[in-house]
């Protein structure tokens, strides 16, 4: 990987597998400039995975509208971004078990995240499946 900072070349000076989020968490070096900076490595869903929605139309997955959705249920949260973010990531990680054909029903993801968010709050559960018809 290039540098952020100068397009120099770097090296990895630490490594540590995320094992809940599948991903890998790194910290490189330039071997130019000396900059240190971190890195986090995972899966792209949006060339890998397709959503099939309710008219049967296949889509890329796409992560941030599954977060600015939850983002939405979660408005009246002080801290909606965070929690989104954790509660995407959630989601995901419990989708992964139907990701084993490359396709994903919308109904399952719109019910895997309406079940994350009953057990985390359930007004933002109710907003979600307002907007959300499972």
């Amino acid at each position: 990987m290039d540098c952020i900072y100068c397009a120099g070349k770097t090296s990895v000076t630490n490594s540590r597998p995320q094992k809940r989020l599948r991903q890998i968490w790194r910290r490189r070096k330039c071997k130019q400039c000396g900059s240190i900076f971190t890195t986090v490595e995972g899966a792209d869903f949006t060339t890998t995975l397709l959503v099939r929605n309710t008219e049967g139309l296949l889509s890329p997955f796409r992560r941030d509208q599954l977060f600015t959705s939850i983002l939405e249920a979660c408005g009246h949260r002080p801290t909606r971004i965070a929690d989104a973010t954790g509660l995407t990531d959630t989601v995901i990680a419990h989708l992964r078990p139907y990701m084993a054909s490359a396709q994903l029903d919308s109904d399952i993801i719109a019910k895997t995240a309406h079940k994350a968010l009953e057990r985390f709050d359930k007004p933002a559960a109710v907003h979600y499946k307002a907007f959300h018809p499972m």
